[in-house]
């Protein structure tokens, strides 16, 4: 991390984030700075016996020793809308938040509400950048300092920076890499804006792209789709909500795959690489290195192939 802000010149900074992409946002840049407010998502219910469940911020807020401020709607919560008249921030940063950010939140701080987007903005606009640029087999992706307004991702860029994707990063190492580099160009923001030497740029809406939110139903790959569309998928539902394929009626899950050499029918076993079974797809093949059989736990590919003897000439199907 560089450029860390001097006491003399802290400037009020408030946080609003949920998810896991926000914590570590927030857990890198609390080394260098300090949050005057951070606001979170209220507790979920969920996992087993319907527990309250506490956002990721949260979850860092307790180990960095900060009491988080819960907000289920930041536009109606009088507390927050007290503190902005009182003590108006320099900005806002806005991250993996949920909530769309309403006014007087975005006008009122002197910079804004910034927000970190894991894309090269104007590219990838909405909820699974990472997840869709994977997908798409994209050699290169980035990270974006930019201003909210009213609709979804379209505000003024400050900062961007490039990332290419190495061959074998999953959607979760991805967002830690672009948390890092997001939360580096957010410290030059703060410090150009002390500065005032900051610049932002429109973005060109006529060459934006929107990332949908993965639905389950696209966690599904099948052996009928070429080896590098299922790698893909693979790296990009790691580690949510994880590819998966059926074999008799139970599903199986892959958390780590890469590219075969060998050829043959889609679903068959073609041979094994160091122990971990290659099977065919519709083009080229698939090396398992590390699967979830239902109701089970993780298993290295080879590990899980000795267990069931699979041998060549074998389907998964």
């Amino acid at each position: 991390m560089t450029a860390p802000l001097s006491g003399e010149t802290r400037p009020v900074l408030w946080f609003f984030g949920a998810g896991r992409f926000a914590s570590r946002c927030l857990s890198l840049l609390s080394r260098e700075m300090t949050f005057d407010l951070v606001v979170t998502s209220p507790p979920s219910v969920g996992g087993r016996g319907m527990k309250n469940l506490a956002s990721p911020v949260e979850e860092v807020c307790m180990e960095l020793g900060i009491t988080p401020h819960r907000s289920g709607s930041v536009g109606k919560d009088e507390f927050l809308l007290s503190a902005l008249r009182e003590t108006t921030p320099l900005a806002i940063l806005v991250v993996d938040f949920g909530q769309k950010i309403p006014e007087p939140f975005l006008s009122a701080p002197a910079c804004g509400c910034l927000n970190i987007h894991p894309s090269l903005l104007p590219l990838y606009r909405g909820a699974a950048p990472v997840q869709r640029s994977l997908l798409n087999g994209d050699p290169v992706t980035g990270v974006t300092l930019f201003r909210l307004v009213e609709q979804m991702d379209a505000g003024p860029i400050l900062l961007q920076e490039e990332h290419f994707t190495g061959e074998t990063e999953t959607a979760g190492e991805l967002l830690d890499i672009l948390a890092e580099k997001g939360s580096k160009l957010f410290l030059l923001g703060v410090k150009c804006f002390i500065e005032g030497t900051c610049s932002f740029k429109e973005q060109n809406s006529e060459s934006a792209t929107y990332a949908l939110k993965i639905s389950n139903n696209e966690a599904e790959v099948s052996w009928n789709a070429p080896a590098a569309r299922i790698v893909s998928a693979v790296r990009a539902l790691n580690p949510a909500p994880g590819a998966f394929l059926v074999t008799g009626s139970k599903r199986l899950k892959i958390w780590s795959a890469k590219p075969g050499s060998l050829s043959g029918a889609p679903g068959e076993v073609l041979g094994f690489d160091e122990g971990f079974p290659v099977v065919g797809t519709a083009e080229g093949a698939v090396v398992l290195l590390t699967v979830q059989p239902e109701g089970k736990r993780r298993l290295d590919g080879a590990e899980w192939a000795r267990g069931l003897r699979l041998k060549k000439g074998d389907f998964l199907h």
